[in-house]
């Protein structure tokens, strides 16, 4: 009786799975796909993987994505767009990429809201790309949205990143160094600012250095000599760092909470806006985080957020906004 119990709930919990897949396929076929680069990726960031890229359909990583030949965005147009954008950035240790549990339903999110959110396939060193790789594609990823704001509906003033665990390492680094290439210019896009105008880093791995140096998002990035220091987000804050929202769970078992209370401390030490929510529970890889919990309460805790920096009023404000600040 027990046996038929467990494959009852094995059965149910695939199906289930399926169910949830087909709907995140057909979310994302409603979206405006972007590659990156006019070409192959830059030089030396290593080679494409073989093979197609992979859906993960067991354990904790369904609906994540990994090796990935053409890194892009997925852009979403809201019924009644704002002109704010985010592009959002999954987590997954630089291995897998957290589309199905964190992007989408986060993307579907925004969407309510009025915000334009654009997923990001970026390359992932577990696929044999070079550490610098996913930098270069969040990097681009800002600029190529900021070249083709007006195509896109959207202010190339109000650009944000949201990342979540090494999604938010990344968003961290594309926010902290802006001033920094990654890559070589390859088209007039990349003579448009890399800076976002504002960052959410939730259950970010913020730090590569002792006592943070257990994560896989860690591993994944030391075969680049300098990576302890080069992707470490605190050691780059500056009073030019944008606004940024940090969320986290003091039970993080991956993620040490007090990486992030770091992290706020340095942002604030350089004047620079931030907001930290820690929660009493929630663990890791809460995405959105189920109704009714503590980590669930972000959504709103960033809106909030959003709407007092001004970032949700209306797309004509929006405008308007832009227009005056061109002519500052």
């Amino acid at each position: 009786m027990k046996k038929h119990v467990c494959t009852w709930f094995a059965l149910v919990a695939m199906v289930l799975t399926f169910a949830a897949q087909a709907q995140n396929a057909n979310f994302m076929a409603k979206g405006q796909t972007i590659d990156l680069w006019p070409g192959a990726p830059p030089a030396g960031s290593g080679q494409a993987p073989a093979g197609r890229e992979r859906v993960w359909r067991t354990g904790s990583g369904v609906g994540a994505v990994s090796n990935i030949s053409t890194p892009r965005m997925v852009v979403f147009r809201p019924d009644d767009p704002n002109g704010t954008a985010i592009v959002i950035m999954g987590g997954g240790g630089y291995f897998r990429i957290g589309i199905g549990h964190e992007s989408v339903p986060t993307a579907k999110w925004l969407l309510s809201l009025g915000v334009t959110p654009v997923i990001l396939y970026y390359r992932l060193p577990a696929d044999g790309w070079a550490p610098v790789a996913p930098f270069q594609d969040g990097q681009r990823a800002v600029r190529l949205l900021r070249a083709r704001a007006d195509e896109l509906g959207i202010n190339p003033q109000r650009i944000g990143v949201l990342g979540f665990s090494a999604g938010g390492n990344l968003a961290g680094i594309v926010e902290t160094r802006f001033k920094h290439d990654f890559y070589a210019p390859v088209d007039a896009a990349d003579s448009q600012s890399s800076r976002p105008d504002f960052a959410a880093l939730l259950y970010p791995v913020s730090s590569l250095k002792p006592p943070f140096d257990t994560t896989r998002t860690r591993r994944e990035l030391l075969p680049q000599d300098n990576a302890e220091t080069a992707y470490t987000v605190q050691d780059h804050v500056t009073s030019r760092t944008p606004p940024t929202f940090i969320a986290h769970a003091a039970d993080d078992p991956i993620v040490a909470v007090q990486a992030s209370r770091l992290l706020y401390k340095v942002l604030r030490e350089h004047d620079v806006p931030a907001q930290l929510h820690v929660f009493p529970h929630g663990g890791h890889g809460w995405g959105l985080g189920m109704p009714g919990t503590a980590v669930g309460q972000w959504p709103l805790l960033f809106a909030d957020w959003l709407a007092k920096h001004g970032w949700l009023t209306s797309a004509k404000s929006a405008s308007t906004s832009s227009a005056q600040s061109a002519a500052n």
